[in-house]
């Protein structure tokens, strides 16, 4: 079964000026497309071809680096546009007392987000977690994800030089403070909380 590409949960237009149409267009419409079709490439004629992307991403960590990628990629970048909205939502009572037990209150949460982007080297995502009922924010490398971890991510930053380039060049705190302060989906994040489980690819 080949995967399709995940749709964005918003108009092209949805999330200017943080981030503009023409990279939600080469973004979205050509990199994370390549990570699927790569993917769907990979799978075909194998056991993988019937199974969910998390799996694929769990059975391929450690002993397919190629499809690990393109799966990984492939669901991170799903979840990263639905970390993102048009405008930016408040969380939910549960993750607002959460937040202020592990960070102080939401500024500080923002904050160090965007440091943790900033302080990033080269490519990866920056994530919001939540283990064993405590949030975290922990970071990834190239297409490494949380997707088949003990974590349950909540929302995740990407800062990966094409997420920001066309609008940003090479400022990305610019990027992150745009993104950070404008456009993160808090109601996303609640919804992750309060399920409790790992969000999957659809």
């Amino acid at each position: 079964m080949a995967f399709a590409l995940s749709p964005l949960p918003y108009a092209d237009t949805a999330l200017e000026p943080a981030i503009s149409a023409e990279t939600l267009s080469f973004h979205h419409g050509k990199h994370h497309q390549t990570y699927v079709d790569k993917m769907n490439a990979a799978i075909e004629g194998t056991p993988h071809a019937d199974a969910s992307l998390e799996a694929i991403i769990a059975a391929s960590r450690g002993t397919n680096q190629g499809l690990f990628n393109n799966a990984a990629q492939t669901w991170n970048h799903a979840f990263y546009w639905h970390s993102m909205a048009p405008e930016s939502t408040a969380p939910s009572a549960e993750l607002a007392a959460k937040i202020d037990e592990a960070f102080g209150s939401l500024d500080n949460l923002k904050q160090q987000l965007k440091d943790r982007g900033v302080g990033h080297f080269a490519s990866g995502w920056v994530w919001l977690a939540e283990k064993d009922g405590k949030l975290s924010i922990e970071e990834t490398h190239d297409a490494d994800t949380l997707a088949d971890s003990s974590f349950n991510p909540l929302l995740v930053l990407d800062v990966w030089e094409h997420a920001y380039y066309l609008d940003h060049q090479n400022k990305r705190p610019a990027y992150l403070d745009a993104v950070v302060e404008n456009k993160l989906n808090w109601a996303f994040a609640s919804e992750n909380l309060a399920r409790g489980t790992v969000w999957t690819y659809a």
